[in-house]
């Protein structure tokens, strides 16, 4: 555990001593301040609910922009091999790049806590649906997140690496647009796939255990067949 510590701590530095988390996090704050704002004066309502109600689709694209470069990068600079070969094992390089990534969003999302301070000082601003909208946004983007790192595993091109993250998430978000033509047996099982489903749970304020057991259980799935992609590079 204290060698994916050092990796996380690593490569969370070396987010702000290149340009990347700067352009990143300035991207997320435009965007989804601009959407913010817009969503709020014609809502006309004390409300965060607009706002959440984008970030399935905003996460959707910066899950696997986050997670491109993570172990891409590593493969076509060629000091995979060597990180790996160090005395750490691969589900540490995993979890540290993961936690490093994870930190970041967690940075981007914290910067937007005046919006709701802003709403907060126009009218009374429902704690409930606000504090679960947050915790949703984190859960969400951790699985979009992990299905970024997940792709970025499977290429040394950073491109087709966000290409396929961008794919799997798209084909997770679509889930949840089936769930009604799919029938109640079927309509049911997708309903519980779908990531959106259990962010509208927690969004409205009621946080579940099953919507949290749902996005934790997802991202440790996800981490481990993460792992078992780096660790089929021994049998090549």
């Amino acid at each position: 555990m204290t060698a994916a510590w050092t990796i996380a701590k690593r490569e969370f530095g070396a987010y702000f001593k290149s340009p990347i988390a700067y352009i990143v996090l300035s991207v997320f704050l435009a965007l989804t301040g601009f959407l913010f704002f817009d969503g709020f004066f014609l809502n006309g309502q004390a409300s965060m609910e607009p706002y959440f109600d984008q970030m399935p689709l905003i996460l959707l694209f910066f899950g696997p922009a986050l997670g491109m470069r993570l172990i891409a990068e590593e493969k076509g600079s060629g000091t995979i091999e060597l990180l790996l070969t160090m005395p750490v094992r691969d589900w540490e390089v995993v979890l540290g790049k993961y936690a490093a990534a994870l930190g970041l969003l967690a940075v981007g999302i914290a910067l937007t806590v005046p919006f709701a301070v802003t709403v907060g000082k126009l009218g009374p601003l429902d704690l409930g649906p606000t504090v679960g909208g947050y915790l949703g946004t984190l859960l969400l983007g951790g699985t979009y997140l992990a299905l970024g790192l997940f792709a970025s595993a499977m290429t040394k091109n950073q491109i087709v690496a966000f290409i396929i993250g961008l794919a799997i998430c798209f084909a997770l978000f679509l889930i949840g647009q089936f769930v009604t033509a799919a029938g109640p047996s079927i309509g049911q099982v997708l309903q519980y796939m779908s990531p959106q489903f259990h962010f509208a749970g927690i969004g409205r304020g009621v946080i579940e255990l099953k919507n949290v057991v749902y996005y934790l259980s997802t991202i440790a799935a996800i981490l481990v067949f993460t792992v078992q992609v780096l660790a089929a590079r021994k049998w090549r």
